[in-house]
């Protein structure tokens, strides 16, 4: 059974403990990320691939002007923003901060 998706405040509220590069998208929040080079994003790009897996919750990942990563999540099987988008989106500004 999905997670129920959160209401605009617990959406508002959850958002302001992530990092600054996250922002709201309709049922989706999008982070805007800028690595060093392309290897340096792909080396995120696994990094946060292996923390999806560990979650079993996987965002979109586009890989862009060849050092930059839009990743989106939401959750598609509840139609919109439910906790394991935060807590995911949590454990990748961990990854970001090293």
């Amino acid at each position: 059974m999905p997670m129920q998706p959160l209401s605009d405040t617990e959406i508002d509220a959850a958002l302001a403990t992530l990092a600054p590069s996250w922002r709201r998208d309709g049922d989706s929040i999008v982070a805007e990320l800028e690595c060093k080079d392309f290897a340096s994003a792909i080396v995120l790009v696994n990094a946060i691939a292996a923390e999806a897996e560990r979650a079993d919750h996987h965002p979109d990942i586009l890989i862009h002007g060849y050092r930059r990563l839009t990743i989106t999540l939401s959750t598609h099987a509840a139609g919109g923003l439910t906790q394991r988008d935060f807590a995911l989106a949590g454990a990748i500004d961990a990854l970001v901060a090293g």
